[in-house]
């Protein structure tokens, strides 16, 4: 009988996911765990601050019921999410994320068989994994696979373009190089759009 040893990803990405396991959020489990030098060195769950109530206390998610689309206004949700408390817990302990890799599980809240989610970082973590210093994201996709990042390739994007320009973002899907937010274009101001256009030349 053959053995299908995992991958050094696909293991640390199966960690992720039972961490996910643990989040308190009432829409998705979000399960994160960075790796520094074949270590594990923290882990974060999508879950609400230290001795706060969470929206399982509170029984809804309030960014449902005001309507907020997935990917806007996270300073309205009552969660730290998972990679954000990954960074925290690390700095809590000291320990260093320099040269490390984030890996992120996602999947829709409810049982194992809940549709697995592509796991990219918002745009506050993703800002926050650049500035800690890690060197790959690696995060499940829909499909059951995933997807590795190189947060240079992030920086590189970024200097190049603007932030509205990610291609995975999360929440969204991108069609025909316009980003979408519930299928619907995600509109910019006219003024906005003038200045983007001319700082681009």
């Amino acid at each position: 009988m053959e053995y299908n040893r995992p991958s050094k990803d696909q293991y640390y990405l199966d960690i992720a996911k039972s961490v996910c396991k643990r989040g308190t959020c009432t829409k998705v489990e979000i399960g994160c765990v960075i790796i520094r030098e074949d270590q594990i060195v923290s882990t974060g769950y999508c879950g609400a601050p230290r001795g706060t109530k969470s929206s399982i206390d509170h029984g809804f998610c309030l960014r449902r019921q005001l309507g907020i689309p997935s990917g806007h206004r996270y300073e309205i949700c009552r969660s730290v999410h998972a990679e954000q408390n990954a960074i925290i817990n690390a700095a809590r302990s000291g320990t260093s994320l320099l040269g490390g890799d984030m890996y992120i599980y996602g999947k829709i809240q409810g049982d194992d068989k809940a549709q697995t989610l592509n796991a990219f970082p918002c745009f506050i973590c993703k800002k926050m994994i650049i500035n800690c210093g890690l060197k790959r994201v690696i995060c499940s996709l829909k499909d059951g696979g995933y997807k590795i990042f190189s947060v240079d390739e992030w920086v590189e994007d970024w200097r190049k373009g603007d932030i509205i320009d990610d291609t995975f973002q999360y929440g969204v899907e991108t069609k025909s190089g316009t980003p979408t937010v519930n299928n619907k274009p995600i509109k910019i101001s006219p003024v906005l759009k003038k200045k983007v256009e001319k700082a681009k030349k």
